[in-house]
């Protein structure tokens, strides 16, 4: 009688490391295959990630802030080149008044006020802006020079207005 039990219960015992052991595997492939999934998934992030830095990096060739020798220009004036950025951009915007149009546009609004939505300095000397009167709309293309005691001179050399479909 006590054999008996004893076979009994190193048979169910053999049966329940069977069932662990096939539901471990089962568990481990599972995971095999979740850890592949998210493997190549961060893969293709990774991708996609160099190529907004490679996209970024063209987009900001032509800007103040990563033109080196154009910061150090102002640096040199005696400036910080990102708050100089900030404030002949504010300059710029900060003509558009309600009622009015923008006295750098040498367009005159024609569906209402013409005003500058948008700059960006692509170095120490020029500018190019993007304005628009709700319907019609354009770009600037502006020549700048900061003088002594911050005085800022801006000069439109070319603009166009795109015509309207």
């Amino acid at each position: 009688m006590r054999n008996k039990i004893f076979l009994y219960l190193f048979i169910f015992a053999l049966l329940f490391i069977l069932f662990q052991f096939m539901n471990a595997k089962k568990a481990k492939e599972s995971y095999d295959k979740k850890i592949d999934n998210l493997e190549t998934r961060i893969t293709e992030k990774e991708t996609a990630i160099d190529s907004l830095i490679s996209t970024t990096m063209d987009l900001t060739y032509f800007s103040l802030e990563s033109n080196e020798d154009a910061a150090s220009y102002f640096e040199e004036m005696g400036y910080d080149a990102n708050k100089l950025t900030l404030t002949i951009s504010d300059q710029i915007i900060s003509q558009n008044k309600a009622g009015k149009d923008n006295p750098i546009i040498p367009f005159v609004g024609m569906e209402g006020n013409m005003s500058i939505n948008k700059v960006r300095l692509l170095n120490h000397k020029w500018i190019i802006a993007d304005f628009t009167d709700g319907v019609y709309w354009g770009e600037l293309f502006i020549t700048y020079e900061v003088k002594e005691g911050g005085v800022i001179d801006f000069e439109v050399e070319k603009s166009f207005l795109y015509p309207r479909n």
